[in-house]
């Protein structure tokens, strides 16, 4: 379960604060429930999985995780771009205290990521796509209760693309996924609710379709 309650996320711009991305955000997700986020561009998707995953912090309220969440799949940072991708996968095997079975790991993670020769090369070099592909490599090479994505079955070619999408329906099957995906396709096919983001504040939806029936009415479509 991951409790995200009265939350509120504004940046710093050059001119001060910004506006506030989100605002009072509060909502439940039970534990092996796959849910979709849907909104505008701008309307705190990508934030919000940022602080679900950790890799931010709110400015106001908390979030409280109950489970193992893996970090945003599908977002670029968080890597070390001086090293490797091999060294990289390296350090989060080790910080995550995998050492024994470590090689294993490795291999699982470069035979899945499929960028050749660029995964002894420094992360600097690679393309977004690349990056992609070796963070979620990376995130599947642990077991999570809870896998967050930020567009990441749109990596790759149609080869990728068709791959990725097997390993997340395999994890659908046993776990919880929190996506954010433009394909309402890929959002049918991995997710049961929804959360429908507008104007800084969230909407739990039970079932996907009503989350993307308000998101839609709301763009005038």
């Amino acid at each position: 379960m991951i409790i995200v309650d009265d939350v509120h996320k504004r940046y710093l711009t050059d001119h001060g604060p910004g506006r506030w991305v989100l605002q009072g955000v509060s909502l439940t997700i039970p534990q092996n429930v796959s849910v979709g986020l849907v909104g505008r561009n701008g309307a705190g998707k990508s934030t919000l999985l940022r602080l679900i995953g950790g890799i931010d912090t709110p400015n106001r309220g908390r979030i409280e995780r109950r489970c193992r969440v893996s970090w945003p799949m599908g977002l670029v940072g968080g890597l070390h771009t001086d090293l490797s991708g091999r060294q990289n996968a390296k350090f989060v095997c080790r910080m995550l205290g995998h050492e024994d079975d470590l090689a294993d790991r490795i291999a699982f993670i470069e035979d899945f990521a499929e960028i050749g020769e660029a995964f002894d090369e420094p992360v600097t070099t690679y393309s977004s796509g690349m990056r992609s592909r070796l963070k979620f490599g990376i995130s599947l090479a642990f077991d999570f209760d809870v896998y967050i994505s930020d567009e990441v079955t749109s990596a790759g070619d149609a080869a990728f693309q068709k791959k990725a999408a097997k390993a997340f329906q395999d994890l659908a099957d046993k776990s919880g996924l929190i996506m954010v995906s433009h394909s309402e396709g890929t959002l049918r096919q991995f997710c049961q609710a929804g959360v429908w983001l507008h104007e800084g504040r969230a909407y739990w939806f039970d079932n996907l379709e009503d989350a993307l029936k308000n998101y839609k009415e709301s763009i005038g479509t």
